[in-house]
């Protein structure tokens, strides 16, 4: 009897990639899984620095493994565990849904039983699928405090730089063309009591460019102005 036809299954988030949960260990662990059982693992899906709680249609392998699941080109699907599927709940139980229509049994290499139709293992899966999306929003919420604390103390938090500013590393640096451009859009508020209009067309005609875009609006030149 031909061996059942299988596929793989990671994902691992930016942040997972710095501390070393990387693809690689799911897939060892995916391909030992799968010869220990005697499934034919015919490929591994991979999502790379992408969350959880994205949708299939953002996780271009999580879309891949359930189009051949749908289309009977394999009979299960294999995973590190559930997290690595998804952190959120809803994704989660909606992935397995779509996977039982289809007749595709969903296999985790350290959790037993997920697909288990029985009231407790359901029950487990749920639970361990709603502390994964508890854990995704206890993360981001000290990631974003973090950045908050860091910004209240001057320091930069990410995300595009000011006008008259650019990332080197994790940190601001000075920008010495826009530093310029900052001192003559304050000179001519100021001095010669342009308004932001006027400001923009004389950028336009001594050469200089925005940070975003070809051309300067009013709308820039009052964010430099309300900035300095």
């Amino acid at each position: 009897m031909a061996a059942r036809k299988v596929l793989g299954y990671t994902r691992v988030s930016t942040q997972e990639q710095v501390t070393g949960f990387g693809l690689e260990v799911q897939s060892k662990a995916i391909r030992d899984y799968a010869k220990a059982n005697g499934l034919r693992l015919v490929r591994t899906f991979s999502d790379e620095g992408l969350s959880g709680s994205n949708g299939i249609e953002k996780r271009i392998g999580l879309a891949r493994v359930r189009e051949a699941a749908v289309n009977g080109e394999v009979k299960a699907v294999i995973i590190y565990r559930l997290d690595r599927l998804a952190r959120d709940l809803g994704l989660q139980e909606m992935f397995m849904a779509d996977m039982r229509k289809a007749g595709v049994e969903v296999l985790s290499v350290t959790e037993p039983d997920i697909d288990s139709d029985d009231g407790t293992r359901v029950l487990v899966r749920q639970m361990l699928g709603a502390i994964a999306q508890y854990e995704r929003w206890t993360i981001g919420t000290r990631m974003r405090a973090g950045k908050a604390a860091k910004v209240s103390k001057g320091g930069y938090g990410g995300g595009r730089p000011p006008f008259g500013w650019r990332a080197e590393g994790k940190e601001l640096v000075r920008d010495e063309r826009e530093q310029e451009i900052i001192a003559l859009v304050r000179h001519l508020s100021n001095d010669e009591g342009l308004s932001s209009r006027q400001i923009a067309a004389r950028l336009e005609e001594a050469g200089h460019r925005p940070k975003v875009g070809q051309h300067w609006a009013s709308i820039q030149v009052l964010r430099i102005i309300e900035r300095t």
